[in-house]
């Protein structure tokens, strides 16, 4: 490397996954995929980067979020453009415009940006699960997100999670709410931590997300949300809450569960993993929103949506010692050739083909050293082809797992390869 070149690195925020370890995170997107359809949700893709103002309306231009986290930036033609620090507004802007037949029922896989500390399963660019449903206002509908979720967790192997849910209510009770609360906070702003001590007026709602625990203190002796709900809202959760209880799916009420995003009304939720640190433990949440649409240009739509972090999810089944490949991800066959030929390249060809999951290895390398990187690939059998194998039309297979010497090893005609490869593979070893 000469004196100039630089060696880089990822930027502050970001990792790469590489193998093995990616293995664990295409299992999770692979159940998470299987789920979403089990359920009826089809997969959308959407820009990671948006006109800045699809987040400013859809998130709140008040929010942390947009005020300080996201990645904003000028393109060429001068347009202002945001990295997606979040699923679902990308998503509401889709659904405004191309009018999709309603219930839409989606489910994603995407980057999201957004410039924090990092931190434990907390990233600059993290990455993020999610489904969205838009187009009804039905109380089943959350509950059949909200179950989406619980199960994925479970089939994750997650047994550590507890489901905390509340009612924002609509815009009407809820504005009755925050009055109240205002109210309650200009009595206690001096108990306030630092930040909300200053910022409490503008926007209440926030100090109950606060984790804090002047906080905490402050709004758990205060007035509650779900208290002050009205008639057809508390129905709704009502609905939602026995709907879970039918299901089997342990709920506990939270209060102070608001969520970050001004979208939000009546249910909202989150999972919470009790293998995390309490500050940091939630591995996802959603709730409904019912004026998104609107606020993006379109018609009024009722939606409902949840997010999930994959490096929580992977933080979170570590912590439970649940973690590692969610299935089997090994090389089957490796084939040796020293012929020089073409051998290998036929062979593996012929085994892909047939899916079973084979490589080789390059360089004209000695048989030595390809029977080290057989061994090294995981492969339960080895696949030997030489001057002689190659002169009688046959391959030898060795079993690289079975401590038999004399069941070890057999050769075969290469015509008859493919039956015995797959008669090696379900012996027991």
């Amino acid at each position: 490397m000469s004196d100039e070149a630089q060696a880089f690195r990822s930027p502050i925020g970001t990792h790469d996954v590489l193998p093995p370890a990616s293995y664990e995170w295409e299992g999770i997107i692979a159940i998470y995929a299987q789920i979403c359809h089990l359920y009826g949700f089809g997969l959308v893709i959407s820009p990671m980067f948006e006109d800045v103002a699809v987040f400013q309306r859809g998130i709140g231009e008040e929010s942390e979020v947009t005020k300080k986290e996201m990645y904003v930036f000028r393109d060429r033609g001068d347009r202002q453009l945001a990295l997606r620090p979040e699923g679902t507004a990308s998503v509401v802007r889709a659904f405004v415009q191309h009018h999709p037949k309603t219930p839409w029922k989606v489910w994603y896989c995407t980057p999201a940006f957004r410039y924090e500390r990092p931190q434990a399963g907390r990233f600059r660019q993290h990455h993020q699960l999610g489904v969205e449903v838009l187009g009804t206002d039905d109380p089943g509908v959350d509950v059949e997100v909200i179950s989406l979720a619980w199960r994925f967790y479970e089939a994750l192997g997650l047994r550590r999670v507890r489901l905390l849910v509340n009612s924002m209510g609509h815009a009407q009770c809820r504005d009755a709410y925050v009055e109240t609360l205002r109210m309650y906070l200009h009595e206690h702003e001096l108990s306030l931590c630092d930040e909300h001590r200053k910022l409490w007026s503008s926007n209440p709602l926030r100090v109950l997300d606060c984790k804090e625990p002047q906080c905490v203190k402050v709004t758990s002796d205060g007035p509650l949300l779900i208290n002050h709900i009205c008639d057809e809202c508390r129905h709704h959760f009502d609905r939602v809450t026995s709907g879970l209880t039918s299901l089997g799916i342990a709920w506990e009420l939270s209060p102070r569960l608001v969520r970050g995003f001004d979208y939000y009304n009546r249910t909202t939720f989150e999972f919470a993993s009790e293998a995390l640190d309490v500050a940091q433990n939630a591995i996802g949440g959603g709730g409904r929103y019912d004026r998104l649409a609107e606020e993006l240009g379109g018609e009024p739509a009722s939606g409902i949506g949840f997010g999930s972090g994959v490096e929580r999810i992977l933080l979170a089944r570590d912590k439970e010692g649940v973690g590692g490949t969610l299935f089997d991800r090994s090389m089957e066959v490796f084939v040796v050739d020293t012929t020089g030929g073409d051998y290998a390249t036929l062979i593996v060809d012929e085994l892909r083909r047939h899916g079973i999951a084979a490589d080789r290895a390059y360089d004209d390398r000695s048989m030595k050293a390809q029977m080290k990187n057989a061994d090294r690939s995981g492969a339960r059998l080895a696949l030997l082809v030489g001057s002689q194998e190659a002169a009688s039309g046959t391959v030898t297979i060795r079993d690289l797992r079975n401590a038999d010497t004399e069941q070890r090893q057999r050769e075969y005609p290469l015509a008859e390869l493919l039956s015995a490869v797959r008669t090696s593979l379900t012996e027991s070893i």
